[in-house]
């Protein structure tokens, strides 16, 4: 039968794993709301803002099961779009690196991710808000993908300023410790020890300095150990500008401790929040591109995590028709039919192919709690068409997502 709209707060999705929020909103408006609640928590902030570049960004998205599964083209959508004027974007990141500031616990850190062109005018801007005597390493990622210039030496890195918000700062460099890819050589002699092990020495005046092949080294200011992605990446979401999950999971490492709190003000492909996800810590995310939230249910699955106010399609009217069939202790709901207009779709799309993923759950004080999901991937790009809830209290729904992110709450009669 056909379902009725109902209007929901926020999406709440229960796991075993770490905490989370996210929000759909600009940064500017967002931080400010996180205050109250926030202020003086988050041990580490992570952020890659816009570069300046007045350049066009945009999302490659999958569209139906061809698409996932056969690499089969899909749509193109726009992201984001880099501002030009210069005295307007700093005036706003005056204001968001100021709340980032706010927000950061005593022994935190924030770690802004530029280029050549914004690298002199943010690394002022974060000696006036943090604190020059704060300022702990311009870090330089080197990478060789992309073209190559004739007319200057080609740009093959980002910079990545990293500040402490006081003398406080909690830095764990033994987290980020790796066996070395190459032994030293130099000068020094090779031994082997009564175990096996390899490790060379050289004597300064009467001290002997002893290194071992195998021992854990701390990366240097030069990461040149971080692959950047290709185009053709498993790792790939679908979003320009995406970062490696190696390079972030470097730095969540090293800057806070499980169950500490990161923050990613420009959240886009999500990589900061699977990397605390990973590595145990709970995690806010914000980003003002609504697509990014499907991007987010793949890369935080199995976490404890909402999507704030995620009713934001309200202005939009699919049709939507599921039936329900009432189980030992379950309700199997089956999605029958969903139809909603995507502008630029491909002619070739099936009436379903616009459903990127789908839920069923209860509402309950506003609230919509997911208890079973279904979200396209590679592996499985067919739409899985029946999603099982248990029999709890509140109002059984269900929730269809669009291709563009767009969030569809649907109230269930059971026994239908």
């Amino acid at each position: 039968m056909e379902l009725r709209r109902i209007y929901v707060r926020d999406e709440i999705h229960t796991g075993k794993g770490s905490k989370g929020l996210y929000f759909i909103g600009d940064c500017k408006d967002v931080l400010r709301d996180l205050l109250p609640d926030h202020a003086g928590r988050i041990k580490l902030i992570y952020m890659d803002p816009p570069y300046l570049t007045g350049d066009r960004f945009y999302m490659r998205l999958r569209v139906g099961q061809q698409s996932w599964e056969k690499g089969r083209p899909g749509m193109l959508r726009e992201s984001f779009a880099d501002p030009k004027d210069r005295e307007k974007y700093l005036a706003d990141m005056r204001g968001v690196l100021a709340d980032c500031r706010e927000l950061l616990r005593e022994d935190g850190m924030l770690f802004c991710h530029v280029d050549y062109r914004l690298q002199p005018h943010l690394r002022l801007l974060l000696d006036e808000i943090f604190g020059e005597e704060n300022f702990l390493n311009e870090i330089i990622w080197v990478y060789q993908t992309g073209g190559r210039s004739t007319r200057h030496f080609s740009r093959k890195h980002d910079v990545i300023l990293f500040y402490a918000k006081s003398d406080r700062y909690d830095f764990d460099l033994d987290a980020v410790k790796a066996p070395p890819k190459a032994p030293r050589t130099n000068h020094m002699r090779r031994h082997v020890d009564p175990d096996g092990r390899t490790y060379r020495s050289m004597k300064v005046g009467d001290k002997v300095y002893t290194y071992y092949d195998d021992d854990p080294v701390a990366p240097s200011d030069v990461w040149d150990d971080v692959s950047h992605l290709q185009q053709r990446d498993p790792e790939r979401t679908g979003y320009d500008t995406q970062k490696p999950l190696s390079l972030l999971n470097r730095i969540v490492r090293c800057a806070s401790r499980p169950g500490e709190w990161v923050l990613d003000p420009f959240a886009g492909s999500g990589t900061t929040l699977e990397a605390a996800r990973l590595g145990g810590r709970s995690f806010i995310g914000i980003d003002r591109q609504p697509m990014t939230v499907n991007i987010a249910r793949r890369r935080l699955n199995g976490a404890d995590w909402r999507v704030a106010d995620a009713d934001n399609a309200r202005d939009v009217a699919p049709v939507c028709a599921a039936s329900v069939m009432p189980g030992a202790g379950f309700y199997h709901v089956t999605l029958d039919r969903f139809e909603v207009d995507v502008p630029g779709l491909p002619a070739d799309a099936g009436p379903m192919d616009a459903v990127d993923n789908w839920s069923v759950g209860y509402v309950r004080d506003g609230d919509y709690h997911v208890m079973e999901d279904y979200v396209r991937t590679r592996r499985h790009g067919g739409l899985l068409l029946e999603l099982k809830a248990p029999a709890y209290e509140g109002q059984l729904a269900l929730c269809v997502s669009d291709i563009l992110g767009r969030n569809y709450y649907y109230g269930l009669d059971v026994g239908v």
